[in-house]
């Protein structure tokens, strides 16, 4: 197995910065043709699909950047615990709009700030596994904070998520650049929890499932 050139850390905080302008440009570019149609056209029905796209795309465009807030920010100081209650409306917001619907079965309560971050990562590369959508289910299985993360993917085209299943196998040969990124900082921060990733196909359901187990020592 080989082992990626890890980014320095200017290049990673490089990367991770056009990850986000690039998950919110586009709902940020639809506000802006929406305001023009609203300043343009009088027409009753022209305005009212206008004002509806622009409350759509706003959604979107806040659901994506609270989702970076946690899942890439700081999110608290050291040692910071965070609400999976929080959790789960932030990746109910991220998938909300798509073709995906999201399932989450787990207590309330806190886990440290990388593991919640963790899960939310995996949350987003899990929809990667669905490129035609499908239903994700999240379950969160043990007692906190040694818990395992389990995502289970189905629907038609169910593939291992994209650029996360290289960093797994350890084949990962291409250079990490801001499509790449998120799946290279879910997998770091696996490492960095000394959580275990891994991931099982089943061609036959199509379903793929993602599995971050707790550390068995």
């Amino acid at each position: 197995m080989t082992d990626p050139a890890h980014p320095s850390d200017l290049e990673l905080a490089a990367l991770i910065a056009s990850k986000i302008s690039h998950d919110v440009i586009s709902p940020v570019g639809a506000i802006y043709n929406g305001i023009e149609i609203l300043n343009d056209d009088d027409d009753a029905a022209s305005q009212s699909y206008a004002l509806s796209v622009i409350k759509n795309v706003t959604q979107q465009a806040a659901a994506r950047l609270q989702f970076a807030r946690v899942a890439f920010g700081a999110a608290g100081s050291a040692g910071a615990e965070i609400e999976l209650d929080n959790a789960r409306q932030i990746s109910e917001g991220l998938v909300e709009g798509n073709k995906h619907n999201l399932t989450w079965n787990g207590s309330a309560g806190t886990l440290p700030k990388n593991q919640v971050k963790l899960l939310l990562n995996m949350v987003a590369c899990a929809v990667t596994a669905l490129p035609r959508g499908g239903e994700i289910t999240v379950d969160i299985v043990g007692d906190h904070p040694k818990v395992d993360f389990v995502l289970r993917c189905r629907g038609r085209g169910a593939r291992p998520p994209q650029y996360l299943s290289e960093f797994v196998d350890g084949t990962a040969e291409f250079d990490i650049d801001a499509m790449s990124i998120q799946a290279y900082y879910a997998w770091r921060l696996a490492q960095e929890t000394g959580m275990v990733m891994s991931y099982a196909v089943n061609d036959d359901e199509e379903e793929v499932t993602l599995t971050v187990a707790a550390p068995t020592a």
